[in-house]
C-alpha cells in the first residue's frame, strides 16, 4: 500500500517534525509513505468570505499539483465521517480489498480545503479544530495504529 499525505504548510516546530519523522519511520515497515507539502497562502487575520474562499482556492490549486490523480483521495474535514481506531483500520483494509493500492490524505490550511479539491470521501478526527501541523502528527499516528490493528499486533487502547 502506498500512502501520500498532501498538506498545506510547512512544519516549523521541531517537536512536530520529530514526531512526523518518528511515525514515518515506524510506518515504513507497513506502507510506502510520502508527505507532499505545498505553501500556504499568506493572508491577514480578518478576511471576508470571498477572500477566505480565494485563499482556499489558491491553496487547493497547489494541492492539486501534488495529489496523485489515480489515488483514492480522503479529505480531512470537520464534517467528515468519524471513526474509532478499529473501524478506521477496517476502513483502510476495505480499500485494499477493493483493489485500491494508493491512498492520499488531504490536509488543508488554516481555513480548510478549497472546493476545487475533490475527494472520494471525507473523514473527521474530531468536531474540534486542530492546527494543521498537529493534525499531520495525529493522522500519522492513526495510520500507524491502523496498520498495527490490521496486522493483529498489540496497540495501546
Amino acid at each position: 500500500m502506498k500512502i501520500t499525505i498532501a498538506c498545506v504548510g510547512k512544519i516549523k516546530e521541531k517537536y512536530f517534525s520529530d514526531a512526523v519523522e518518528e511515525y514515518k519511520k515506524r510506518l515504513s515497515r507497513y506502507v510506502d509513505i510520502s508527505i507532499k507539502e505545498v505553501a500556504d497562502e499568506k493572508a491577514p487575520e480578518s478576511l471576508s468570505a470571498a477572500q477566505e474562499n480565494e485563499v482556499k482556492q489558491k491553496e487547493g490549486e497547489r494541492l492539486l499539483k501534488v495529489i496523485p490523480p489515480s489515488s483514492y483521495k480522503i479529505a480531512l474535514e470537520i464534517d467528515g465521517k468519524q471513526y474509532d481506531s478499529v473501524s478506521f483500520s477496517a476502513f483502510t483494509e476495505q480499500l485494499k480489498t477493493r483493489g485500491i493500492s494508493h491512498i492520499t490524505f488531504i490536509i488543508g490550511g488554516s481555513l480548510g480545503i478549497g472546493n476545487n479539491v475533490k475527494a472520494d470521501t471525507k473523514i473527521s478526527f474530531s468536531k474540534m479544530t486542530f492546527p494543521h501541523q498537529l493534525m499531520r502528527v495525529i493522522l500519522l499516528e492513526q495510520i500507524y495504529r491502523a496498520q498495527r490493528i490490521s496486522n493483529n499486533e498489540p496497540y495501546h487502547k
